[in-house]
């Protein structure tokens, strides 16, 4: 009994050796002694697989292993470059020990500053004709240039208070997983003892201005905390960066001398600027998010770019247009000239309208391009249109003074 149900058994395994035999092999074994029909299904299975792979099989149904003549090895992602210290630029000629706080604070990538300090250059420019007396250009560059070293202060602040909220965010994504908190070369109790000395620098910075600047000032401390929270719960953190980044559109007035709360024309015209900078924020940290949109998909990150990804350019048209009707109602509240709306408004609309259309969303390097340049462009022309018609305005009073 037990050599009769070896023997097919034996038989198969010879089989296996005798490939090209097993055809025949399965038609002259028809009879009653032939295969059984788990060993048929077995050899069936193997003769119509592809040559190129070869599976052995016990009597039964079960395989016992695979061998493949050809080997094919899954897809790996590419390789992520490891950190290496700066070589070129500013960086590269600091400390090393210090290279880290200065990678925290974004300090060889001032375009944050810029997009911060510009409106605060706007309301110093657009506030300047309103003070009483009309305010000196000699004080107007001391007021623009405290206002450039605060920004650059509290700029590297929120950077440092961004990368703490998105300590555990920040590697999953490529172009952040290499942050100084992220990769592990500052701890969080350092980043938040850098932070204090970084407020306390912008302290400093705010006492140079009268006394009214510090209270309209630091309510914007809650904004620069809650920009990093909003990116977890909301499609629109690109707002509250409005919020926080347009700050300096109200501060241009009491760094001058001008109270906002008994001053109509002046608080309409901050308040339109302001609004203003908001739109102008949205729009350009829009065209900013579209380098992480599909990184930012996977680590739950959420943006304006991935919530209107497929309209992106009709938000960003809506949101110029916004921007330059706004600013053009904060000239008309402090009674601007024509060089303001012609070279200013007019400017910017030009400006903004090219960015929007020629602006490769789907490409890195074009969005990293016009979030860069789109900063001079637009922020410059605007500039030029505000401090001509002040200077403008300044000589215009000069001349009604030594006529009266």
């Amino acid at each position: 009994m037990t050599g009769s149900l070896l023997l097919p058994r034996l038989r198969l395994r010879r089989a296996f050796s005798q490939t090209a035999k097993w055809p025949q092999l399965l038609a002259s074994r028809s009879g009653s002694r032939g295969l059984a029909t788990p060993q048929r299904l077995a050899v069936e299975t193997y003769i119509r697989r592809s040559p190129r792979s070869l599976i052995a099989y016990h009597t039964t149904t079960h395989r016992l292993s695979t061998a493949t003549g050809t080997t094919t090895t899954p897809p790996t992602a590419p390789a992520l470059e490891p950190y290496s210290p700066p070589q070129t630029g500013l960086l590269s000629h600091l400390p090393r020990s210090w290279v880290p706080y200065a990678e925290l604070i974004r300090l060889d990538k001032p375009t944050g500053s810029y997009y911060l300090f510009f409106p605060c250059i706007f309301s110093t420019l657009l506030a300047a004709p309103l003070a009483l007396p009309m305010a000196a250009p000699a004080t107007v560059v001391g007021t623009s240039l405290l206002f450039l070293a605060g920004a650059v202060i509290m700029r590297g602040a929120g950077c440092t208070i961004n990368d703490l909220w998105d300590r555990n965010l920040d590697p999953h994504v490529a172009r952040t997983r290499l942050r100084p908190i992220a990769r592990g070369a500052i701890t969080p109790a350092q980043a938040l003892t850098f932070t204090g000395a970084q407020l306390l620098a912008g302290l400093a910075i705010l006492l140079q201005f009268p006394p009214s600047c510090f209270f309209y000032a630091t309510p914007s401390l809650l904004l620069v905390a809650a920009y990093p929270l909003a990116k977890r719960i909301t499609y629109y953190p690109q707002f509250v960066l409005g919020l926080t980044f347009s700050w300096g559109a109200m501060l241009g007035f009491p760094a001058l001398g001008i109270d906002l709360l008994s001053n109509g024309p002046a608080a309409a015209a901050a308040a339109l600027l302001y609004t203003s900078n908001v739109a102008w924020t949205v729009l350009y940290d829009m065209i900013y998010a579209h380098m992480d949109i599909k990184d930012d998909a996977k680590a739950g990150i959420k943006s304006i770019a991935l919530k209107h990804d497929k309209e992106t350019k009709q938000v960003l048209t809506g949101l110029a247009v916004t921007q330059v009707a706004l600013l053009a109602g904060a000239g008309i509240a402090t009674g601007a000239g024509p060089v303001f709306f012609i070279g200013g408004c007019g400017g910017a609309l030009v400006t903004l309208g090219i960015m929007i259309k020629r602006v490769n969303l789907k490409s890195v390097k074009n969005c990293w391009w016009w979030f860069v340049n789109g900063c001079w462009i637009t922020g410059g022309v605007i500039s030029l249109g505000l401090g001509a018609d002040y200077l403008v305005r300044y000589a215009q009073g000069g001349d009604e003074a030594e006529s009266a």
